[in-house]
């Protein structure tokens, strides 16, 4: 069979590999997209029913396509979401293969590129870039032990409340998936506990407009990575047409807030003594927000209107000021437990020196160490905005340009005088 040949293997077919084919061809460059599963795959059938984007629909989105139909405010559904990028990609005609999964990729011998193994043949390539993000696998704390009873599953395989058996749940993680799940558990009536870590929790809107915005015109979404910031999760909702996060307001309406979950033995769970601090850090990044926001309209004197309610913070509910350390997980009927723990990467198919010892990428801004290898869709790859879909989009457009100009200097002959 003859080895296909391209200037670029883009690996992954999500946001990231879509906006990557758009510069890559704008540039000129020869290359395929290859998806193992379908366009947007994990929008489809890792994510639970009910969400919607956690931007609204002018923010979260590439800079070519609006979403046709809705609303600029609307937070977009999933599927939608889904759809939008497998038009975008029909739109920018982006030589995507679906169905085809890349098992291994090595360095050709003495000479620059890579031969990719794929499950439909061999692929070589000048450059690479690895699309498929650092959301790959979902961690799964073995902490609890599988007894009879009790059912635990990961945010991916979460649906909707009537898939879980009857009884109580509890939630361990507080970031968007962790709280919009529990949310929801709770509106449908389910006993509730969420275990709650450090976070951040900005408004979902602030003096009539939404947070986007606001970090959008305070420069944080262009803020550079600082040691720590890869762990902190947010706490933000677009579901039910965009509201924000306030875990008091949850603990008022019944759901028992629990600190960082700790350890289990003989069914009974413990829990850090750290509820209340992860709750005021969290108020406390609320309103340091605020008060930028505040500065912003002050100094520029914009006709927003004040909103002194947005900074009231209620008592501490009942779970907060006495939170409890153990659970025994029987007695509290506890039936299903879902961690919303997040991901962890896996690059086990690129086989190249481009990694430390935990696995993490080595990169400069998408760059790797290894020449020809680039990385999309990290958390922070340039800045804070970098995972988030127009994020993506312009960090591609970095490397793109990267990719040709480190091309034209392998194509560069010098000129005899």
């Amino acid at each position: 069979m003859a080895i296909e040949k391209v200037d670029a293997l883009v690996v992954g077919g999500g946001q990231a590999g879509i906006a990557m084919s758009e510069h890559l061809g704008k540039a000129g460059l020869s290359h395929l997209v290859l998806e193992k599963k379908r366009i947007a795959e994990r929008w489809r059938s890792e994510r639970w029913d009910s969400l919607v984007a956690n931007g609204p629909a002018w923010h979260d989105r590439f800079p070519g396509m609006t979403f046709e139909g809705a609303s600029p405010n609307a937070f977009i559904p999933k599927e939608e979401v889904a759809d939008y990028f497998e038009a975008y990609a029909r739109m920018i005609k982006a030589p995507v293969r679906t169905g085809v999964e890349v098992t291994r990729v090595t360095r050709l011998d003495r000479q620059t590129g890579f031969r990719a193994k794929t499950s439909e043949g061999i692929i070589e390539a000048e450059t690479v870039i690895a699309a498929t993000g650092a959301f790959q696998t979902p961690v799964f704390p073995r902490l609890i032990p599988e007894t009879g009873g009790l059912t635990q599953i990961h945010s991916t395989a979460y649906r909707n409340p009537d898939q879980l058996e009857d009884g109580a749940v509890l939630v361990v993680g507080a970031g968007s998936s962790g709280v919009q799940i529990a949310e929801e558990l709770l509106n449908a009536g389910r006993t509730t506990y969420l275990s709650v870590g450090s976070h951040n929790r900005p408004p979902r809107a602030y003096r009539g407009r939404d947070f986007c915005w606001w970090l959008g015109v305070l420069n944080k979404w262009d803020a550079e990575f600082v040691p720590g910031s890869e762990h902190v999760t947010i706490a933000v909702s677009g579901a039910f047409g965009g509201h924000t996060i306030d875990f008091r307001k949850l603990a008022d309406r019944g759901m028992t807030l629990v600190g960082m979950t700790r350890s289990c033995e003989n069914g009974r769970l413990t829990f850090s003594d750290d509820l209340g601090q992860n709750i005021k850090a969290g108020d406390d990044d609320y309103l340091a927000l605020l008060n930028e926001a505040d500065a912003y309209v002050d100094a520029y004197g914009l006709d927003l209107p004040p909103e002194p309610e947005a900074k009231i913070i209620g008592p501490d509910p009942d779970c907060v000021a006495n939170p409890l350390l153990e659970l025994d997980l029987q007695q509290a009927g506890i039936t299903t437990v879902i961690w919303a723990t997040g991901f962890d990467r896996d690059y086990s198919w690129l086989e190249v020196d481009a990694f430390d010892e935990t696995g993490a990428p080595k990169h400069q801004r998408g760059v790797s160490v290894v020449s020809g290898v680039y990385f999309l869709g990290l958390p922070w790859q340039t800045r804070r905005g970098s995972s988030f879909i127009w994020g993506v989009w312009y960090d591609a457009r970095y490397l793109s340009d990267h990719i040709v100009k480190q091309r034209n200097y392998r194509l560069y002959t010098p000129v005899a005088e």
